[in-house]
């Protein structure tokens, strides 16, 4: 099992064009375990992880509700913003600027063939790093991501998670609200859920917190929880990958 994840942090980018650079991968990672299978061999398939800041876009997952984006294409563009329905699970959620954003495209071949505790295992390394800055981040049941307060008048989530998982191959991932502006959390219903707020890191501790923190602390907790060593590998390299 190849336990190795190519880290890249695409600072910020289109999320269209990430999009693009997330299915390239994705398929890479597909094509080389399709190989496997038909020739008989046991090349390793490789494993990805990229950090990334989008400008503000809003995202409806396939099982998702249009009707909760909540504004029009003139009042998108008026503030903007961008829309995309897209091949993720969930519903509709925000993007933007002072988010932490970060998608594995990791083949689970590698480290477990289970969805859904590879979710926990998102999720886990979100309230670890919550932990670094004293909040108690939680599972809502029923409800994927990180919540606060869970259980009370004031639940509200900080994280929110979609994936895709195709022969194992996972793709899209989670968006932790830093230093985000939450204005752009009212054009929605974030998630499709309509009884709980959204909150950030800067609104909890009241002072705004370096993303290059936050993506330290995602980095070593994803490397704890799933056994895995992370090297560094820019775009560059992996579009040349790629062509």
């Amino acid at each position: 099992m190849n336990k190795t994840i190519f880290i890249t942090d695409l600072e910020q980018k289109d999320y269209k064009q990430t999009w693009d650079l997330q299915e390239a991968v994705f398929q890479l990672v597909i094509d080389v375990k399709s190989h496997n299978r038909k020739a008989n061999t046991s090349v390793a398939t490789p494993n990805y992880f990229f950090f990334v800041e989008h400008p503000h876009v809003y995202t409806l997952g396939k099982s998702g509700n249009i009707e909760n984006l909540l504004i029009s294409e003139k009042e998108l563009a008026s503030k903007g913003a961008s829309f995309y329905r897209i091949n993720r699970g969930g519903d509709i959620t925000y993007h933007g600027y002072g988010q932490v954003v970060g998608y594995p495209i990791l083949d689970l071949d590698n480290f477990f063939t289970d969805i859904h505790k590879y979710l926990r295992f998102l999720e886990e390394v979100i309230i670890c790093t919550l932990a670094h800055y004293g909040l108690k981040g939680e599972r809502s049941q029923g409800e994927t991501g990180v919540w606060l307060d869970v259980g009370t008048p004031f639940a509200r989530k900080i994280c929110a998670m979609g994936v895709r998982s195709s022969r194992w191959v996972t793709m899209h991932g989670f968006a932790l609200n830093v230093n985000t502006d939450l204005g752009y959390f009212d054009n929605i219903v974030p998630c499709g859920i309509r009884d709980k707020a959204v909150t950030s890191l800067q609104v909890e501790l009241g002072r705004s917190i370096p993303l290059s923190e936050v993506k330290y602390y995602i980095q070593e907790h994803f490397a704890q929880l799933f056994e895995a060593v992370f090297v560094p590998k820019s775009e560059k390299e992996i579009l040349q990958k790629l062509n």
